[in-house]
């Protein structure tokens, strides 16, 4: 993974192995990361099933020095407000000193045989800087079978500003590890500023 210059070539060439509108996304991606050189990127394309339409989806996840920077471009199908197809790309820029959270979920399989090194089956990166959060309610209840009282409710509150999935057997080997690094360097930028 390259980690030097504005758009490294190793970004640039993970945009355009996406096959997801490379010219759109790379520069996007190329006016929010600005002069910063790169520390470590994602590239991450997911295609889903709606109903009868098949939607393509690509995130970049860029982190630099200062900022961790996310990438969201999506294809819509010509609908009223347009005649014609059209995608629409939005990029953020999170001070890292704001990233509250990088949660890394691994799956393995045999857990009881697991050798340290081994690629999980699957990884969820989950990152929240606050600008989303969800809330989940559900109505309180006390021990006792036979009370009708209103007890209110009780619940949490989650960040959840980006999760990321992927899989071994969806996206291959090479994007789970990147995956890791990219979480691992994630992490210990976040640590760092947090000194």
């Amino acid at each position: 993974m390259a980690k030097t210059g504005t758009m490294t070539q190793g970004l640039r060439a993970a945009i355009e192995r996406s096959g997801y509108y490379p010219a759109l996304v790379a520069e996007a991606v190329e006016a929010a990361v600005g002069g910063e050189p790169i520390a470590s990127y994602l590239v991450h394309q997911e295609t889903t099933f709606d109903a009868n339409e098949v939607r393509r989806h690509v995130t970049v996840l860029v982190l630099t020095g200062n900022r961790f920077i996310v990438s969201h471009t999506d294809e819509q199908n010509a609908d009223t407000s347009s005649p014609t197809p059209y995608a629409t790309t939005s990029t953020e820029s999170v001070k890292l000193d704001r990233i509250s959270s990088v949660v890394v979920s691994r799956v393995v399989a045999n857990p009881e045989s697991y050798t340290p090194g081994t690629l999980p089956r699957e990884v969820v990166l989950t990152i929240g800087w606050g600008a989303v959060s969800r809330i989940d309610l559900e109505p309180a209840a006390c021990g006792d079978p036979n009370c009708d009282a209103d007890h209110g409710y009780t619940g949490n509150s989650t960040a959840d500003d980006l999760s990321l999935r992927v899989s071994e057997a969806g996206d291959g080997p090479d994007t789970v590890r990147q995956t890791l690094d990219f979480a691992q360097a994630l992490s210990e930028a976040t640590a760092a500023t947090a000194r």
